[in-house]
């Protein structure tokens, strides 16, 4: 079955304290998401790619591929407004049937074999996301104060997400609610079941300066 990878990179750095967008910024001179969408390129050579950006920033991004000579082919959808938007406008680059993952394209350090997991099951489930265990305590916010909870009950939450094609495109015909964090929270709401597998600790989100300077030391700098 086709694969396809929609890399979601509609970030404007305000956390990072930067007026660049964190997925243009570079560890080890080379930028954010060109080193996200290498990682899939080195799963799958054949993997067909969709980089989704505002159009505000489209042009940059083709300048610095020109800058770095960056020739992974790939294909450009408009950002929306919301990543529910952006993720829908990319969908319609896709055609059927296909696996489709959705990435956030700051995650650049997402290893071979979660990729290749979350792929292989998704042709046999239809929707997976990689999760990794909760090693910090936990406590539950409420009125009154709050509580310590049973972190073993809980898992965080990595990417790509990868689902079967049509399905994912049904999700995406709803209506946007707040309720939808992620794309699995999309497809829930069909009343489809999500199977989780096991991803990698080193698929940070990079988001913030501390970020990056752990992104510096996964490269050994």
């Amino acid at each position: 079955m086709t694969e396809y990878v929609l890399i979601v990179a509609g970030g404007k750095g305000v956390r990072m304290g930067t007026e660049l967008p964190k997925q243009f910024l570079t560890i080890g001179s080379k930028p954010v998401l060109m080193r996200t969408m290498e990682a899939f390129y080195a799963y799958n050579r054949d993997i067909r790619m969709i980089v989704v950006l505002p159009h505000s920033q489209q042009d940059f991004w083709s300048d610095l591929c020109v800058k770095h000579r960056f020739v992974l082919s790939h294909q450009v959808a408009d950002g929306g407004e919301t990543r529910f938007q952006s993720v829908k406008n990319g969908l319609e680059l896709v055609s059927e049937p296909a696996l489709v993952g959705v990435h956030d394209g700051v995650r650049p350090f997402v290893s071979q074999e979660v990729i290749a997991r979350c792929y292989r099951e998704a042709a046999l489930r239809k929707a997976v996301i990689p999760v990794i265990d909760v090693v910090e305590t936990v406590r539950h916010l409420l009125p009154e104060g709050s509580v310590t909870v049973n972190r073993s009950e809980y898992k965080l939450v990595q990417t790509p997400q990868v689902f079967d094609a049509s399905l994912l495109k049904e999700a995406y015909r709803q209506s946007y609610v707040p309720e939808f964090t992620d794309d699995a929270s999309v497809v829930e709401a069909l009343g489809q079941s999500v199977t989780l597998v096991e991803g990698n600790r080193e698929n940070i989100k990079i988001t913030t300066p501390s970020d990056l300077r752990i992104a510096s030391a996964l490269l050994g700098e």
